[in-house]
């Protein structure tokens, strides 16, 4: 029987985003009716508007999610990764992202060339952020959600889902 390799492992988005963890807490992530899982494609003109984005973990609980594009402006040559698409933190357990703070308004995806990797990360946060919220990164390029994490002692991921998305066709786009 051959063993199953983790999407995560071969599109690198462990290694170019975030390290090794193990989930703990169950993220659902919807674009319209489309449910993404790792590796799915999603068109950028079906992600104009912000993802739902349902949480499990316990309702005491306080979340930040984070949506990166690490080959920006291409694939071949990733000068801006990370670009941040969106942040949101203090989501509470047993709710959606919608609950939270937007930190920083979402942003769709937008790939100029090739096939874009759009990589949501979930943290546990220690407590509520609301008396101190982390300020909105200046520029979207050249973020680095690793650094954004340990800022702010979200430590590892708790859930990480991916999705791919090329450029759309002017004549093609629904």
């Amino acid at each position: 029987m051959a063993a199953r390799v983790d999407p995560m492992i071969v599109r690198r988005v462990i290694g170019d985003v975030v390290d090794v963890s193990v989930p703990s807490v169950a993220m659902s992530v919807y674009y319209a009716a489309k449910h993404v899982n790792n590796g799915c494609d999603v068109k950028p003109s079906a992600a104009v508007d912000a993802p739902r984005v349902y949480i499990a973990g316990l309702p005491d609980q306080f979340y930040t999610l984070v949506m990166t594009d690490p080959d920006a402006p291409s694939p071949s040559e990733p000068s801006l990764r990370e670009w941040v698409n969106w942040i949101v933190t203090d989501i509470p357990g047993c709710s959606n992202a919608s609950i939270g703070k937007e930190v920083l308004p979402y942003l769709g995806p937008s790939p100029a060339v090739g096939i874009h990797r759009y990589i949501l990360v979930l943290f546990r946060q220690k407590s509520a952020l609301l008396d101190k919220p982390p300020e909105p990164p200046a520029l979207r390029s050249n973020f680095n959600t690793r650094a954004f994490a340990e800022k702010l002692e979200l430590g590892t991921p708790v859930a990480t889902v991916y999705f791919n998305a090329r450029r759309e066709p002017a004549n093609r786009k629904r």
